[in-house]
This record gives C-alpha cells, sequence and structure tokens, in this order.
C-alpha cells in the first residue's frame, strides 16, 4: 500500500450527538429485535441520522434503507436536527416505493418519537419499531450504512459548504452505492441490480406458472 499510495480509511471518532431521546414520550416497540432479514422488499425499512461535517457548519443526514436489498430508498438533508428531516427521508421512501405494511425501524431519537413522524406513520399505514437506548447493535444495519459513508466519502473529503455536500451526498447515494456498490450478503451485486435481477426472477417464475397452468 505504502508503495502504490493507498491508505487505508477508517471510521471518524463521533463529534456531534444526533439521538437526543424526549423523556416524556413512549417509543415504538421493538419489532425486529436486532434480526434484520428481510424476505422482500419493503417489509422492513431501518433509519438512522447522522451529520455531515462542512466549513460552512455541520449538515443533518437522514436515511431509509430496504433490508432486503441494502437499497437507500429515502434519504434528506438539514442544517438543522429538526423533526422534519425524518419526515422528509420517510416521504421520499413512501413516494419511491409505495409499501402497503412496512415496518420503520430507528433509534428513539426524539425525531422518531415526535408527534409529527407518528402521524405520518399512521397516516401512511407504516409501522414504527424501535431499538433500546444507546446500543447501535439494535440499528446495526443502517450503522452499517453510515460507516461506509464516512469511509468512502466523509472521511476522504473536505466540503467547504452545505451546497458542496449536498451535491457529493447525492452522487454517493444515487450514482454509486446504490447502482455500483456491491455487497456480499448480495452475492456481490448492488441494491439496483440485486432488487431488477428479483424483479426479472419473479416474472419469469410467473411466466412459467401461467403457462404449465
Amino acid at each position: 500500500m505504502r508503495r502504490l499510495g493507498l491508505e487505508g480509511a477508517s471510521r471518524r471518532r463521533r463529534g456531534w450527538k444526533t439521538t437526543t431521546r424526549d423523556e416524556r414520550v413512549r417509543p415504538a416497540p421493538d419489532l425486529v429485535d436486532r434480526n434484520f432479514a428481510a424476505e422482500q422488499a419493503d417489509q422492513l425499512w431501518v433509519a438512522d441520522i447522522t451529520y455531515v461535517p462542512t466549513l460552512s457548519g455541520f449538515l443533518f443526514l437522514a436515511v431509509v434503507l430496504d433490508a432486503w436489498s441494502r437499497k437507500v430508498v429515502g434519504w434528506s438533508m438539514a442544517s438543522s436536527l429538526h423533526t422534519r428531516v425524518v419526515v422528509d427521508a420517510l416521504d421520499m421512501a413512501l413516494h419511491n416505493r409505495q409499501p402497503e405494511s412496512v415496518i420503520h425501524h430507528s433509534d428513539q431519537g426524539c425525531q422518531y418519537t415526535s408527534l409529527a413522524f407518528g402521524s405520518r406513520c399512521k397516516q401512511a399505514g407504516v409501522r414504527p419499531s424501535m431499538g433500546s437506548v444507546g446500543d447501535c447493535f439494535d440499528n446495526a444495519m443502517c450503522e452499517s450504512f453510515f460507516a461506509t459513508l464516512e469511509c468512502e466519502l466523509l472521511d476522504r473529503n473536505r466540503f467547504t459548504s452545505h451546497a458542496e455536500a449536498r451535491l457529493a451526498v447525492f452522487s454517493f447515494i444515487e450514482g454509486w452505492y446504490n447502482p455500483g456498490r456491491r455487497h456480499s450478503s448480495l452475492g456481490y451485486l448492488s441494491p439496483v441490480r440485486y432488487e431488477q435481477l428479483n424483479r426479472e426472477l419473479a416474472d419469469l417464475n410467473s411466466q412459467v406458472s401461467t403457462e404449465t397452468g
């Protein structure tokens, strides 16, 4: 690596606390219990918030991932940790996927336990689920995505403005992670390719069933 001018990238140290619990509200039950296996799309979504440092101040990124394909199905960025950032990420996921009865799993941050977020879930038929307090393993899949984001983008770049950071995150998620980054858990396919192949297989099985029926 030294001869090739390569350096390893490691996770940064935490510099901002993005999870603040509101003691006045009752969190949703844990419907996942650390079992992030899903048999099909839009059965289980995982969600969380991280921060993106820039020379113009922090940006906060909220994401929603489909546990089945590891695809980021919704995301939003804001300059503050108001509830709107998680609602916007959820709205993007709902628009993109239109699920029938999906579990939305997150931590117990005040954004996710807020009345506004709970009302949006109820309106859309989304089933909220929340892990315990202060245990990253209860939302390990989303933490894994943020580790990838940090190692492959944030630790390798210094952003001067919010606009520059937004463009970089957009390019990473929509231009690389979803369509191109391979996952060993998906047979070394990208999330987009994994979903595409499964749709093609389902269509083929349906056609064969119709012909033989």
